[in-house]
């Protein structure tokens, strides 16, 4: 009888130690998530429109050089100084982030936040989404 409840005190106690560390683990991915914001197009648009912001494209030269959105400042996410470039930016403002579709923005959002940076928003669809929205574009 007592190996019994010796079985069930164990089993539950491991049991609730999971289920905390679970909760916890959560907790992390949740508040990561919270730091990056992956927006649609006018969202994004919106939220550039007269207010101070730090907009990086971080697609090669050649493609700014193509086009680009205005204001944008183009940090190249395959320059070998890409991290140490990524830190002269200001951590008390607001980064908007673009690329070509959303995949290497994606990835420098998370360098961002690993940066300790708190407002990254991403461009969901990135400089293609823009495009199509049909909004201006500099040369």
């Amino acid at each position: 009888m007592k190996s019994i409840k010796l079985v069930v005190i164990v089993c539950f106690f491991t049991l609730f130690s999971c289920k905390e560390q679970k909760l916890k683990a959560q907790k992390t991915i949740d508040a990561q998530q919270k730091e990056i914001a992956k927006i649609e197009v006018v969202d994004f648009k919106a939220k550039i429109e007269g207010k101070p912001f730090q907009l990086i494209d971080v697609r090669t030269p050649e493609e700014y050089n193509e086009g680009h959105i205005a204001s944008a400042k183009n940090i190249n996410f395959y320059d070998t100084n890409f991290l140490k470039l990524l830190e002269k930016l200001d951590k008390s403002k607001p980064v908007f982030l673009y690329c070509k579709s959303g995949g290497r923005s994606g990835k420098a959002s998370a360098r961002l936040r690993d940066a300790g940076f708190k407002s990254i928003y991403d461009l969901k669809g990135g400089f293609v989404a823009w495009q199509n929205a049909g909004f201006s574009v500099e040369h």
